[in-house]
């Protein structure tokens, strides 16, 4: 029987977690349709940009990312800190950039009618904060205004009505640094496993493409999560290394594709020496993030599953 959604997102026992959203039957969300030769290229960009517009707003950092021909996967980082200690202020700016909000809040946000609210009126505002300073670290939230976004999108294109996506969308704790790299590793070489790119800096629409694009500037990506390798004076950011994190995506994708060419550097072993992953173990745990994992991922629950 499938857990409710509130089961699968606990932020106590950790920040991030894999999200993906499929098509329902045939829908395509991008590419060319081999069946009516339709292209819908055109909705990579459109969904990229809308998903990291969606993190510059929420309290939710973006990973890692791929846009495939009829799915989509998102590793995710809540910031639950951020929001609550947004300002009052700060909370409907935000969601006004979302939604129009109530007629009260719109009140409270132009300064000239603000002080003519009455004190239920003002506790009216106040509630309504609390609300919208809860869904700006809500994963459910995030997910439904990208994807409702997209199913509108498409439906207007494709001139029909109906369900777009099979569900709401599957979510997967990551519970340790282990499974954030292994995931994150997942999600970038999608491209690669699919046949779509034969190496990370030309897999269309990736996060792993953006980083590349960044590293070769000596810079990280604005719109991602950065990498800040345990760094003291950095209060938040991925704990790796970004050129580790790059090495390492190279040779999972060598493994994972060994019929393709090219020079693949193999000093990544002590980022994976530093998570405690065997090199094998790796590989599998990479391969079957999806097949092998239900709601949560960890090295524990590799250990159990994943028979070398």
């Amino acid at each position: 029987m499938p857990r409710p959604r509130k089961s699968l997102i606990c932020l106590d026992s950790t920040p991030y977690y894999h999200c993906v959203s499929r098509c329902v039957r045939r829908a395509y969300l991008c590419g060319v349709d081999e069946l009516t030769g339709k292209n819908y290229n055109h909705r990579r960009q459109v969904i990229e940009n809308r998903a990291l517009k969606l993190a510059s707003i929420f309290a939710i950092d973006i990973c890692a990312f791929a846009v495939m021909s009829n799915h989509t996967h998102l590793v995710l980082h809540v910031d639950k800190t951020k929001a609550c200690a947004m300002s009052s202020d700060e909370v409907l700016k935000r969601w006004h950039m979302l939604h129009k909000g109530t007629v009260l809040t719109r009140r409270y946000m132009d300064k000239k009618q603000r002080n003519s609210l009455s004190e239920p009126e003002l506790l009216s505002v106040i509630a309504s904060i609390k609300v919208y300073r809860q869904r700006l670290y809500d994963i459910s939230w995030f997910m439904r205004l990208l994807n409702e976004y997209i199913a509108r999108m498409a439906n207007k294109e494709d001139a029909c009505t109906g369900r777009f996506w099979e569900g709401r969308f599957k979510s997967q704790a990551l519970l340790d640094e282990g499974a954030l790299l292994a995931c994150m590793a997942y999600v970038d070489l999608n491209p690669i496993r699919a046949g779509k790119a034969d190496t990370p800096e030309h897999s269309p629409h990736t996060s792993v493409k953006r980083r590349v694009r960044a590293a070769k500037n000596n810079t990280q990506p604005k719109k991602l999560m950065p990498f800040v390798n345990n760094s003291t004076h950095v209060r938040k950011g991925l704990p790796f290394d970004l050129k580790d994190y790059l090495l390492l995506i190279d040779e999972t994708g060598r493994q994972l594709r060994a019929d393709k060419p090219g020079a693949i550097p193999l000093d990544c072993e002590p980022i994976l020496t530093r998570v405690g992953l065997a090199q094998a173990k790796w590989s599998l745990m990479v391969t079957n993030i999806e097949t092998q994992f239900s709601t949560c991922i960890s090295l524990a629950h590799a250990e159990r599953k994943l028979v070398i």
